[in-house]
């Protein structure tokens, strides 16, 4: 399965949900609600530059099925603010929510948890650990090792190339 950025379509959903900086979770939220047939991710994004770190972050995937092979379209609505080339970004998906899933989970955060932000969203315990910070479930564990390892990768590649 092949997952790309697409940076026209990310352009143009977070235009029209009129996207702001530093909010992934509420513009992915938005762009999911959008876009027919998304899925709305969170996970983590890694940036090929210092201070090379994990980013805790959230988009849309729409699929595309194109004879045999599945193509999965990286649609980030936060990408405009983020200044970079598609080419320097990698994302690291922990968890997929339908729409359907979605708006439950809002729903039931807002009666649950009225004071509190329902976005992020974690999944059910027990929660692992990264650091010092509790997280979603394994899966969030998972996908935080694996952008890790991206992040010692292009460490490396950077330094060796000074």
């Amino acid at each position: 399965m092949n997952k790309a950025l697409d940076e026209t379509l990310s352009l143009e959903v977070a235009e029209s949900i009129k996207s702001k900086p530093n909010q992934p979770f509420v513009n992915a939220y938005k762009a999911a609600l959008a876009k027919e047939k998304a899925k709305y991710v969170q996970g983590f994004l890694v940036v090929a530059e210092k201070p090379y770190q994990p980013i805790e972050h959230s988009w849309i995937e729409l699929e595309d099925a194109s004879g045999n092979e599945r193509v999965i379209r990286i649609i980030d609505p936060t990408f405009p603010h983020l200044h970079k080339q598609p080419q320097s970004l990698w994302y690291f998906a922990a968890q997929s929510l339908s729409i359907k899933q979605l708006k439950a989970v809002i729903e039931e955060s807002k009666e649950d948890y009225p004071e509190d932000d329902p976005l992020p969203i974690y999944g059910g315990t027990p929660y692992e650990y990264y650091g010092d910070v509790m997280l979603g479930g394994q899966e969030y564990l998972a996908a935080y090792q694996a952008a890790e390892a991206k992040c010692r990768e292009l460490k490396e590649f950077n330094a060796n190339k000074n």
